[in-house]
């Protein structure tokens, strides 16, 4: 029965106290991930104002891409007018490797 004391007593002085700074770590752990994502969420809430333009956004950058390409076949196709023509190569001509 004595046996059943002492083991009682190391539970109460040395498990227990081990077990509540462990629990305590833990919480402050959980503590600083909450507060990272309350921040999280609160960064995303003010960046949902900012994103109200964006489908004119991506219609003007879309008008501006068709503008360069058509800039870009103009230009190519006057090049292509002032080159000589390619002299056939004879990879391309067929010759035997």
């Amino acid at each position: 029965m004595t046996l059943w004391w002492i083991g009682n007593a190391v539970l109460l002085i040395v498990i227990v106290p081990v077990l509540v700074a462990l629990l305590n770590r833990v919480l402050a752990a959980l503590e600083r991930i909450r507060g990272a994502a309350d921040s999280t969420l609160a960064g995303g809430v003010s960046l949902i104002g900012k994103l109200d333009d964006t489908p004119d956004l991506l219609a003007t950058t879309g008008r501006t891409v068709g503008e360069v390409a058509q800039g870009a076949v103009r230009y190519a196709g006057s090049v292509a007018k002032l080159l000589p023509p390619a002299a056939p190569t004879e990879a391309a001509a067929g010759g035997d490797a």
